[in-house]
Parts: structure tokens; sequence; C-alpha cells
């Protein structure tokens, strides 16, 4: 028996046997009435066959394929099964996707970038003391600090299963791609080889710092700390690894493999304190897209407790802020910052700040909206270390 999906409000069951085709068969259709479980049955589509009854013009081959790979699909169970495929290419494939999304990819750009960038500028301001021979120790930083995002988005992952069933179905654990026992081998990994690295390459005070952003990260997802249950301290933990801890460290790292002592300067003065500020921001929007689940699991966030709009408001404030003393700091300090990219960089990103708040006020802050804009607000998140080095 063979089951063939239109993309309609009827389902057509042909039973056929094997060896007829299209124009000797009359196959018998058996209306049922669709609901939401109908749509996530493994399929498997005949080219011989379609279903007759209500439905569009697209086939059920197209309208599969269309729904592949996205986040919130169920992948069919009989995928490894077809014909010309090898199950274990297929299960190495499906390994690899989960543990991408397990890394929870746009914190690791964050990461990314922010190394990038700090190393950029630190090596601007000293381009006599560029050696070639510093590259392998930039790259077994930055394999390090991809190790310690692993272990904090994963740790968290780990011990919010239920929330993120509710919230984020997507996320491998929730969705079942990937096995809690198979989660922690990850998290452990990933912090071993962080701290190795770290350890053999960069001395005892990097090592301490690193090592205070993997605790941090541990004590806001772990009980019985837990810390995330607590609006104030999430936010505070959030700020402190994503904002100090990151820039501070990054730069200071940087500086001692020069072979100078640490000393601030005023554009990274300006960064760490900048994306402290938007690193506050995004602990109390993270929250937005997640009141349900929060609510279910009586998770205490402001969202929960402030209501969705107000916090929108507030994060999209506490951004303005941070711009206007950009644009401050480049008016009153043009001996520190170029101000021909610092101003005109800024006012356009706090426009389109402005521009996107007010597009989720017109949508009355449906769940896509609301979505669309937290990815904003990360997108307004890499523009800012993508101008630093230049700034």
């Amino acid at each position: 028996m063979e089951l063939s999906l239109s993309y309609s409000s009827s389902l057509g069951i042909s039973a056929l046997s094997s060896g007829c085709n299209a124009t000797c068969a009359q196959p018998k259709i058996i209306p049922i009435k669709p609901n939401s479980k109908c749509w996530r049955l493994p399929l498997k589509c005949s080219k011989n066959l379609q279903s007759i009854g209500l439905y569009r013009s697209r086939s059920c081959k197209e309208y599969l394929s269309n729904r592949r790979y996205r986040h919130n699909s169920i992948r069919a169970s009989t995928q490894t099964g077809a014909a010309g495929s090898d199950p274990i290419l297929n299960k190495i494939s499906a390994f690899k996707d989960a543990c991408w999304r397990f890394l929870r990819p746009h914190t690791i750009r964050g990461t990314f970038l922010g190394s990038v960038a700090l190393v950029a500028r630190a090596l601007i301001e000293n381009p006599n003391l560029i050696r070639w021979s510093l590259v392998p120790k930039a790259f077994s930083g930055l394999v390090a600090l991809i190790c310690g995002n692993g272990y904090i988005v994963g740790i968290n992952q780990i011990y919010d299963i239920g929330i993120d069933k509710v919230n984020k179905p997507y996320l491998p654990i929730a969705a079942g791609d990937l096995s809690v026992q198979s989660a922690w081998s990850l998290v452990i990994l990933f912090a071993v080889i962080g701290l190795l690295i770290v350890g053999f390459n960069f001395g005892p005070f990097i090592t301490s710092l690193y090592c205070l952003g993997l605790f941090l990260g541990t004590i806001y997802s772990v009980p019985p700390f837990r810390m995330k249950r607590f609006p104030v301290a999430a936010f505070l933990i959030i700020a402190t690894v994503r904002g100090f801890l990151l820039n501070f460290g990054v730069y200071y790292a940087t500086r001692s493999a020069l072979g100078l002592p640490f000393e601030w300067s005023a554009p990274v003065a300006f960064i760490t304190t900048f994306v402290t500020l938007f690193a506050l921001v995004i602990a109390i929007t993270k929250d937005l897209p997640d009141v349900e689940g929060d609510r279910k699991f009586q998770i205490s966030t402001f969202a929960t407790k402030l209501g969705v709009r107000n916090i929108a408001f507030l994060g999209s404030g506490l951004l303005l802020v941070n711009y206007v003393a950009a644009v401050l700091a480049a008016i009153y300090m043009p001996q520190a910052f170029r101000r021909s990219l610092m101003l005109p960089a800024h006012i356009c990103l706090a426009t389109c700040l402005i521009f996107q708040a007010w597009v989720l006020e017109r949508a009355n802050y449906a769940k896509e909206a609301i979505q669309g804009f937290y990815r904003f607000i990360w997108n307004l998140f890499y523009a800012e270390y993508a101008i630093f080095p230049f700034i």
C-alpha cells in the first residue's frame, strides 16, 4: 500500500498491487478528515499515483521538497532506507546537523566576530609587531572561545528540555535529534578542549578568566543554582560573559601575545562598554519569544513580569542610549575615533532600530514578529563588531 498526499484539505489512500501502473488501475480513494497529525506521517510519494479530491496544483513531491530542512519539521523516519542512499552517511549527516544546531549558530557568530574584531584592533594599533608565527596561537584561542560558547549554550539546553519543547522545539535535544547522553559528551568535550588550549597557550590569568566564564555559564543553568530563574542575576551573568569577559580577555591576550602590557585604548574601552550594555539588552529581549514556555515552567523573566511590549520598548531604549553615546563620543573625542565612519554608521543603525520597533508595534507583537525583532537585535550586534576595527 502506498500513501499519496496532495497539498490540500483531503488525503487519499491508493491501494494498488505492485505490478499495476496508472493506466490499468482504478485506485480506491478513502477520504480522511485531516488533522494536525496527518501532515507529520512519513510519506512515500509514487510517481505513478495522484490523489483524487480537493487539492491544489502542487504535487506531493513538490510540497515535501519545499518543506525540507526547516527547523521545525520532523524528518521522515524512512529517509535512511531510500533507494540509492547510504544509511551510515545519512546518520553522520544528521548528527552533524544536530551538533551545529546544538551550538546555537547565532551565538557562535557573535563570539567569532567579537574575537576577530578585537584581535584586528590590537594589530591595527601595533602594525610593526605583526608576525605570522602568531597565527596558530590566534586560531587556537578562537577554537577555545567557540568551545566555551558551546559548553555554555549546550548545558543550558540539557537542563531546559521541557521548556525548549514549548519555546524552541527545533533545538536538537527537544526535537529528539540528539540524546541527552550525547549532549553531555559534547559539553564535557568542549570544556576539556577549551581549558587545555587556554591553559597551555595563554597563561594563568586568561585561564582564570576562562574558568570564570564557564562557572558563570554553569550556575546560570544548573540546579540548585539555576540563576536564570532570577531576572537580575540572569542578565548580569550574560552581560558579564558576553560583554566584559570576552572583550577584555581577547584584547588582553592579544596584547600579551604581542609582548605588550595591557593598556586600555579609547576604542577598546568604548566597545567593551557598548557591548556590555548591548548584552544586557540581549539578556532581557531573548525571553520575548519564550513567554509561553517560561510561564508554563514558572521561569520568572522580565518579559513574563512586565509584558512583551514593555520589554521591547525597554530594550530598544537601552540600545538607543548606546547609539547616542557613540555619536557623542565621535563628536567630542575626534582624536580617538574616526568621526567620518562612527557618526553615520551609528545614526544609520539607530534609525534601523527605530524602524524595526515600529514594525513590531504594527504587527501587534505577534510571535513571528517578536522572533524577527530578536534576530534583528543580533544583527545589530554583529554590525557593531564589523565596524569596530575601523572606528
